[in-house]
């Protein structure tokens, strides 16, 4: 995967296969600190230790489309190679919290990307679910939570082609006017 928004979306997919009604995606932004943070929590299904011990490793995966499972080794990999650290805490009927930091000025660390696109491909294919962003960078914040949206819309579904293309242009927005984006 060569952006960390690819990364995000297939974490963000695993929850979805686990069940989960509500994915919390957080990306902290810290240039004091020198650090780039990536927490996604959901309220799935959850894991045990042997389980979290298989999903990370590479030659592992529940899916039936493939044979590995690269997207968490891949992940971990990435933070290693940036001086930087991975943690996932899980329990059965719980969910999943994983933490991703980066050393934000390595040069090994793969770009941001395109969030808006990520999160729109998350809502299209899960209208049902409820997702929230938030992308703060330098103490300044922006937020994006589909519940609000649903409500706002009512009866229209929130993965109607207008509706998605103005939660991308908000996304794009929101974080040009954070200074995510130039």
């Amino acid at each position: 995967m060569l952006e960390l928004a690819m990364h995000i979306l297939d974490i963000a997919e695993n929850s979805v296969r686990a069940d989960a009604t509500t994915v919390v995606i957080t990306i902290i932004e810290n240039e004091e600190t020198d650090s780039l943070t990536i927490e996604i929590d959901d309220n799935g299904t959850g894991m045990d230790e042997d389980e979290i011990t298989k999903a990370l490793d590479p030659f592992y995966t529940t899916k039936k489309v493939r044979r590995v499972g690269l997207g968490l080794p891949m992940l971990r990999e990435a933070c290693r190679r940036c001086d930087g650290m991975f943690a996932i805490e899980s329990a059965k009927g719980t969910g999943t919290h994983i933490v991703a930091r980066f050393r934000n000025s390595h040069i090994d660390r793969q770009p941001l990307g395109d969030m808006a696109s990520s999160l729109v491909m998350l809502i299209t294919g899960n209208p049902d679910m409820d997702f929230i962003y938030t992308h703060t960078k330098n103490g300044v914040s922006f937020m994006l939570n589909t519940a609000t949206i649903k409500e706002a819309i009512e009866d229209v579904p929130i993965n109607n082609p207008e509706i998605l293309r103005f939660i991308k242009n908000m996304i794009n927005e929101g974080l040009k006017e954070i200074g995510v984006y130039d």
